[in-house]
């Protein structure tokens, strides 16, 4: 596949994204679509109450609409197109749900804890499902090595978790003003170069799309935002980075390349953790872990702490693409 298939498609999801947003806040505005900010939160996140939600629908609809149009049109439109799209249609399905829920009842709670790892289960299987039943390898690389390990029926409980894991862990990470949209690009863009890299022209045109998308998104989710994109953009990115992952056989390389999404994940259970083995007591100042940084003790500003975590993951892309390409 020639650049010029992914390039196209990186800027036609751009522009619908640009276009499409403008559009689309004067419309939740008048629903009344905003989002409730949690009471035990930073202080100085109350001031964004209100702020339209639920933006990752513009987004998913541009990302969808680029990709579909582009690889119908080049005739790459097949199972492999399918695996990329399900995870991200409908893991944004599932956190639309969870975001209606919280705009309708004027509340931060939505779908259950419970519900929502359902839903999130039952896409993964049927994600497993299809790439079975297409006949993908079901392996897993051990790192820095040629060796390749067959799960067999494993694999199944190794997508779960793996799918669950990164949707939740991109779900997480979004609390601060483009902090998700920045990391999108710098994790999905690295992606896209190793799919390219491996001639995997429909995986770096999905991912390209991603990129597109996500950059039109930043310029309105930027400090101080417009909107959010909300658990309907959060859960559908987090699913979709991991399925690529699997898709390129990259799946420990993730790890690197979203090495500031597992931090985010892995501040939350320790600190859950320590409050329960203390009875009561905090390692952090807060959690997620960019909340214990925008605490009054240690008084970061929001820019400063998304910069940081910016930075932090385009040094982990590089040297996932060091050790890669």
């Amino acid at each position: 596949m020639s650049l010029y298939w992914i390039v196209t498609t990186f800027a036609m999801a751009f522009i619908i994204t640009v276009v499409g947003v403008p559009l689309f806040i004067p419309f939740l505005q008048r629903l009344k679509f905003g989002q409730s900010i949690r009471e035990e939160g930073p202080q100085s996140h109350q001031k964004k109450s209100g702020t339209p939600t639920m933006g990752g629908l513009v987004f998913l609809i541009a990302m969808i609409l680029s990709f579909i149009i582009m690889a119908s049109i080049g005739g790459w439109f097949g199972s492999e197109a399918l695996l990329l799209l399900i995870p991200l249609v409908l893991f944004g399905a599932l956190g639309f749900l969870d975001d209606y829920i919280k705009v309708v009842k004027k509340q931060n709670l939505g779908l259950t804890s419970k519900q929502k790892f359902l839903g999130q289960v039952v896409i993964s299987v049927l994600f497993y499902l299809i790439y079975h039943f297409n006949g993908y390898p079901e392996t897993l690389n051990i790192p820095f090595t040629s060796i390749e390990i067959n799960l067999g029926w494993f694999f199944l409980i190794f997508v779960i978790f793996w799918m669950v894991g990164f949707s939740n862990a991109v779900n997480l990470t979004d609390g601060l003003d483009g902090l998700v949209s920045g990391l999108s690009v710098i994790a999905f863009g690295t992606l896209a170069i190793i799919a390219n890299h491996q001639d995997q022209g429909v995986v770096a045109m999905f991912c390209m799309a991603i990129v597109g998308a996500m950059l039109g998104f930043l310029i309105f989710n930027k400090n101080p935002a417009k909107i959010f994109m909300g658990d309907t953009g959060s859960l559908a990115l987090g699913g979709a980075i991991a399925a690529i992952s699997i898709m390129l056989h990259q799946e420990w390389m993730l790890l690197l390349i979203g090495l500031v999404f597992v931090i985010e994940t892995a501040s939350v259970i320790i600190q859950v953790f320590y409050f329960k083995v203390t009875n009561g007591k905090r390692l952090f100042k807060m959690s997620p872990i960019h909340h214990h940084f925008e605490h009054v003790d240690i008084g970061w500003s929001e820019w400063r702490i998304v910069f940081t975590f910016w930075g932090a993951g385009l040094v982990c892309a590089i040297l996932a693409l060091l050790i890669i390409l």
